[in-house]
């Protein structure tokens, strides 16, 4: 399919015009990684149709799609029309065309988002202390307390030793709880210095009477110097009294006016989704747990502070309109009064949840998934033959992510990313039936046809994916043994996990400092601070 293209200076006039545009990074997550535009999002062709519709949801937004030369462009243009949308175009020159054109290319995850922290620590001069400081206040028992400003999952793998998970959009509406005597010392980490810093210049704001750090780069700092963490620590924020609410409500009100938020009420928000021009996020900031008791119908679980740290995952079109909602109300006034500072047209809505709530977990909206011929987790077990092992006379290959393919696969499956099936038929053994999985088996429907295009392979889908494979009692190996693909679909994070070189750790924070002057040079991002 041949688009229409937009050349890499329309694309930053939008961003600086704020006009709605969606730059989608097709590649997967560790090329992506590597170098991509400052606002642009990754969008992998391989996931396409099972996240476009809730990243962006308006079908006539403006829809620049781009590559590195890897011809995945054409086909992501045929699904999205597949799926309705009518502006989408291609970059011109794609990766090296925006290279070409002289402007700046971004690394590493959630790039703007880590880029505005820094602007925000080199601006307010956030205060923050080195990890042997801390360590210092930890060993002589001084009046301090340690907030783990990232997501549950992140602090139970690795934390400060003492610290207490309190996610960033928590901050202002536990840390009376946490810390009722002023005197005492709140310290605020994360794994490397964007929510350390955030969390910790959002108390700052709040006009918060305690001293207040960020330690000084995270659980990375803390490796580099040499001293110990804890892991599978469970401390949690604890619940408020009315007062402490009526307190944080009171702060992170008066920090969402400065910031410029907006607030509207049920009929506000009724009528901005009359607006068929715009594009409208509504992200529930709550904790995962309270959005899955009872949420708003039409507004997608995003905690607060993940919200502001991956604002490019959960919100591509840039210039697109955001409601944010919180039943106790500080938590969307501090993350709304971020994302005002991020250049987004963000909106607080007041009340709302004394009406009907729909119960249970986000679960992304999801295209027509075709019909295909299955095979249950019995047949295929016959099929893999009394030894339990793909190749017999079947070949599986498991389209899930490689995180996952190493937690739990069918025995014998070969992991393989879906944009590389093609590649993948060079790798695995020839003449055999093809067997697709992938975790609940959509995917791997998705990608039967492409697989029948480029082969003279019989395909089945294993019904129910991998989910019915183990729910069927069936044995699941582990590692990532057969690639048909390589693992490029997730990039190795230095902040995260507990195995990284040291020189990667310290190679992302050279990264991080640089970032306030990359800001400059690329001069799009229209980024201020209270």
């Amino acid at each position: 399919m041949t688009l229409l293209t937009v050349t890499p200076r329309e694309v930053r006039q939008d961003w600086i015009a704020r006009r709605e545009i969606a730059l989608l990074d097709l590649r997967e997550e560790d090329p992506f990684a590597r170098a991509h535009p400052l606002f642009a999002s990754q969008l992998p062709l391989s996931r396409l149709e099972l996240e476009i519709l809730d990243r962006v949801p308006r079908k006539d937004v403006k829809i620049v799609l781009y590559d590195n030369g890897e011809g995945l462009v054409s086909p992501a243009g045929k699904r999205l029309a597949a799926l309705g949308y009518t502006q989408v175009r291609a970059l011109e020159g794609g990766l090296e065309g925006w290279r070409k054109a002289g402007y700046e290319l971004f690394q590493d995850v959630n790039s703007y988002s880590k880029a505005f922290g820094e602007l925000v620590e080199a601006r307010r001069h956030t205060p923050s202390l080195p990890a042997p400081d801390v360590q210092k206040l930890i060993d002589a028992k001084a009046n301090h307390v340690i907030l783990d400003s990232r997501r549950f999952e992140e602090y139970a793998t690795m934390s400060i030793p003492g610290g207490i998970s309190t996610p960033g959009a928590e901050l202002v509406l536990r840390v009376r709880e946490i810390a009722p005597d002023p005197a005492t010392t709140i310290i605020v980490n994360c794994a490397g210095r964007t929510r350390s810093l955030i969390g910790a210049q959002s108390l700052v704001n709040a006009g918060l009477p305690n001293p207040v750090f960020a330690l000084r780069n995270g659980t990375i700092g803390w490796t580099l110097a040499q001293q110990s963490l804890e892991h599978g620590q469970g401390r949690r924020f604890p619940a408020v009294s009315d007062q402490t609410l009526a307190e944080a409500r009171a702060k992170a009100r008066d920090v969402a006016y400065r910031a410029g938020v907006r607030r509207i009420d049920a009929e506000g928000l009724a009528d901005l989704a009359t607006d068929r021009k715009r594009t409208l996020y509504r992200f529930d900031v709550r904790t995962p747990e309270e959005y899955a008791a009872g949420h708003l119908p039409g507004f997608r679980s995003a905690p607060g502070g993940q919200l502001v740290q991956e604002t490019d995952v959960f919100a591509p079109v840039r210039g697109g309109r955001v409601v944010l909602a919180d039943d106790l109300g500080p938590r969307a006034d501090m993350s709304a009064s971020w994302l005002a500072q991020l250049g987004w047209d963000v909106y607080v809505l007041d009340g709302g949840f004394d009406g009907e709530l729909e119960a249970g977990p986000w679960r992304a909206a999801a295209p027509a998934i075709p019909t295909v011929e299955t095979i249950s987790p019995a047949d295929l077990a016959v099929a893999l033959g009394n030894r339990g092992e793909a190749d017999a006379g079947v070949v599986v290959l498991d389209l899930a992510p490689s995180p996952l393919h190493r937690k739990g696969h069918v025995p014998g499956a070969w992991f393989t990313i879906r944009a590389r099936l093609a590649e993948a038929f060079e790798r695995i053994p020839e003449g055999l039936p093809i067997v697709l999985t992938s975790p609940d088996g959509r995917l791997a429907r998705l990608a039967a046809a492409e697989v029948e295009e480029i082969s003279d392979h019989a395909v089945r889908v294993l019904d129910g994916g991998a989910e019915a494979w183990a729910a069927s009692g069936r044995r699941l190996d582990t590692g990532l043994v057969r690639a048909a693909s390589d693992p490029e679909d997730v990039y190795k994070r230095p902040y995260e996990g507990t195995d990284n070189a040291a020189e990667a750790m310290q190679a992302y924070l050279d990264w991080e400092y640089g970032l306030v002057d990359q800001l400059a040079r690329d001069g799009s991002h229209g980024f201020f601070v209270i």
